[in-house]
């Protein structure tokens, strides 16, 4: 508020006339005397507080690259965020166009299905999903689907000729006027050069899209057209789209070359809200403002200047750096997790803004059905039907309900996450909110148990139950068991937690830490894919598209000389498998296979993924555990700072970050 003082100032102007002498001539009377007051007033200016212009981030860690198709590491994904927009966004389960007019959907037509003629020697994706040659003379014979076949039931065998098959084509819009911030135009030929960049073979990425592609094709300034080998039903076909690269810049440089000329010669070159000016390995990433950004009439960025600094993953040293200060937002790769009281005790108290999301990695503790010999009390086979005792789906529901899963959420992860009932989390819009919920229910378990023949038989629930006519199981044999994981600190606390409450069911786990390397190596020495375990816990990421894949029969791991035994052939992933547990249901494989096969939009999508759901949570081959948490923290007066499940990477929108007055702008 302004300041006012009042000053008075007071003249007087005395005006006289003069009287010239003659007595008899009469006095001219006095003139009137005017008194005039000015008034002046003395205003204190105080300044206007400047607006930041400086947005610094700090990372616990450093990019091993900027180079788009160089590396997958989180702190990458951050900076890149502020160099590109998009070109597709990934938020709440679902996506989003951002330098596209829209996604093209089979409902608009933009996406359509064509049945196209195919014979032999031509590419094509087989029943099974893989991309084929036809062959009349394969071995084994080659399953397809001709036109109009949308499932296994109706797939038939290639023997030559020509065939009708089904093929997509999706068309694709940039928008109109779209800059790069050197400020080249940025046409759908950019596009093209970015998938003929991805598709060369010294580029270090994924094919598997690539694979199935018979055609990415520029049309015009702003239209790209993606054609499918025929027979591939692409779930997510609104997504092929390949984000523009910067031909006039790295088109000097054969692709090999690329994955060090972008870092050697500060090839930066994007789209996006901000320009990189210099990267001092160790130190900071520095940028500013790019003017030629397709959002800039809007305000945007808010900021000047943009600094990514490399501080460390030391959590107090983040914290303090917030307090001070010295950062405004601390990233995820920062690793905050062990302050995380702390951190709701500095919201509390208004110093800092802690932003705690359940993101797309589940844990879980998955049961070994199928063990392989040498396995310990997941071995136990005396009937030899291939099933251990945890074959017996009463005994995975019965471990199930001793597990106390929300005494975990609510003490390890603060009560900032959930407990879950399936592979996907309560939010994802295919969620099956119907499925068997396993409460923590000792008096429910224990009926379980006795039913299967785990019997109390000292009357002492803190000892182990005992075996008596359990199937395949010797008598006297005590329900007890491994229970394998990392040594990762979290974890460690979880199966403390739940080795105490499934002690109250009679059941005693051994619990056992592994380094990561041997936990998670390929059979037959690791212990996890080798399926040498009794319980043993993980996590698997899911996402906009459900993983039910994971439980196929198909994806159980194994030698891969010998055959699987659930389908008598040979172990379709080898020791890459992915299905540990050893889980197999004809009825799973064929729902879930329906699933996947099926478009979104389609009435056997969502019906698939929902009964998919519906027979995991019934057969329990895993316990799902709860969601890991995605943690950051800021300034409290930042705004606009978003934290999705599904975005990869905090700084998706970073165009809109702000704090203090710029809030307001």
């Amino acid at each position: 508020m302004l300041r006012k003082h009042m000053f008075l100032a007071l003249g007087l102007l005395v005006i006289a006339s003069m009287v010239l002498g003659a007595c008899a001539a009469p006095v001219a009377p006095p003139e009137k005397i005017i008194e005039t007051v000015v008034v002046t007033k003395e205003v204190e200016v105080v300044p206007e507080v400047p607006l930041p212009d400086t947005l610094v981030i700090c990372q616990g860690q450093q990019p091993e690259t900027l180079y788009p198709y160089g590396g997958s590491m989180l702190a990458m994904s951050h900076v890149l965020e502020a160099v590109y927009d998009g070109p597709i966004n990934t938020n709440t389960f679902s996506y989003q166009a951002v330098i596209l007019e829209k996604l093209p959907s089979l409902a608009d037509g933009d996406a359509v299905i064509n049945t196209v003629t195919v014979k032999e020697g031509d590419k094509a994706v087989d029943d099974l999903g893989e991309v084929i040659t036809l062959d009349p003379a394969a071995d084994p014979p080659q399953k397809i689907r001709p036109a109009g076949c949308a499932s296994a039931d109706c797939a038939v065998e290639y023997t030559g000729g020509e065939v009708e098959m089904e093929q997509m084509v999706v068309t694709f819009k940039l928008m109109a006027g779209l800059q790069w911030s050197d400020g080249t135009p940025l046409t759908s030929a950019d596009s093209v050069y970015a998938f003929n960049l991805q598709a060369d073979p010294d580029t270090p990425t994924g094919k598997y899209v690539i694979e199935r592609t018979t055609s990415y094709e520029a049309v015009d300034e702003v239209t790209t057209v993606w054609t499918g080998l025929p027979g591939y039903k692409d779930a997510t076909y609104f997504v092929n789209f390949y984000g523009p690269a910067p031909e006039h810049v790295w088109g000097q440089y054969p692709a090999a070359e690329l994955v060090e000329a972008v870092d050697a010669n500060s090839l930066y070159v994007g789209w996006g809200p901000y320009i990189i000016d210099e990267w001092v390995k160790g130190d900071h990433i520095s940028l500013h403002k790019n003017p030629n950004y397709w959002r800039a009439s809007e305000g945007l960025p808010k900021f000047e200047n943009l600094i990514y600094r490399f501080t460390g993953e030391n959590s107090n040293a983040n914290i303090a750096a917030i307090l001070s200060g010295e950062c405004d937002i601390v990233d995820q790769t920062s690793h905050l997790d062990d302050q995380s009281e702390l951190l709701l005790e500095l919201q509390a108290a208004g110093q800092v803004n802690a932003t705690f999301v359940t993101g797309t990695v589940w844990e879980h503790a998955d049961f070994n059905i199928t063990p392989l010999p040498g396995s310990g009390f997941a071995g136990l086979d005396q009937d030899g039907d291939g099933l251990g005792p945890f074959g017996d789906v009463r005994l995975r529901r019965a471990v199930a309900m001793c597990m106390d899963r929300q005494a975990v959420v609510d003490t390890v992860m603060f009560g900032q996450s959930v407990v879950l009932d399936t592979y996907l989390p309560p939010e994802h819009p295919l969620f099956n909110a119907s499925v068997t919920h396993y409460d923590f229910d000792v008096e429910a378990a224990s009926a379980l148990l006795d039913e299967i023949g785990w019997v109390d038989d000292d009357g002492d629930p803190a000892t182990p139950r005992v075996a008596q006519g359990v199937t395949g199981v010797p008598d006297g044999t005590l329900l007890e068991f491994s229970y394998g994981t990392t040594s990762a600190t979290q974890r460690m606390q979880a199966t403390q937690v739940m080795a105490e409450s499934m002690a109250q069911c009679g059941i005693k786990v051994n619990l056992e830490y592994y380094p990561a390397s041997e936990w998670f190596a390929d059979g037959p020495d690791g212990q996890l894919f080798g399926r040498r375990f009794d319980l043993g816990q993980f996590a698997w990421l899911t996402g906009v598209e459900p993983p039910c894949g994971l439980y196929q029969t198909e994806n159980i791991p194994g030698p891969e000389d010998q055959n699987n035994p659930y389908t008598s052939k040979l172990y379709t992933y080898g020791w890459g498998g992915q299905n540990e547990s050893g889980y197999s249901n004809t009825e799973y494989d064929a729902v879930c296979n329906a699933a996947v096969q099926a478009l979104p939009g389609q009435p056997a999508y969502q019906e698939n993924h929902l009964k998919s759901q519906e027979i995991f949570a019934t057969d329990l081959p895993v316990v799902p555990l709860y969601l890991r948490l995605k943690l950051a923290a800021t300034r409290p007066d930042m705004c606009n700072f978003i934290m999705d499940p599904t975005a990869n990477s905090e700084m998706w929108n970073i165009e809109n970050f702000a704090f203090g007055p710029l809030c307001g702008e």
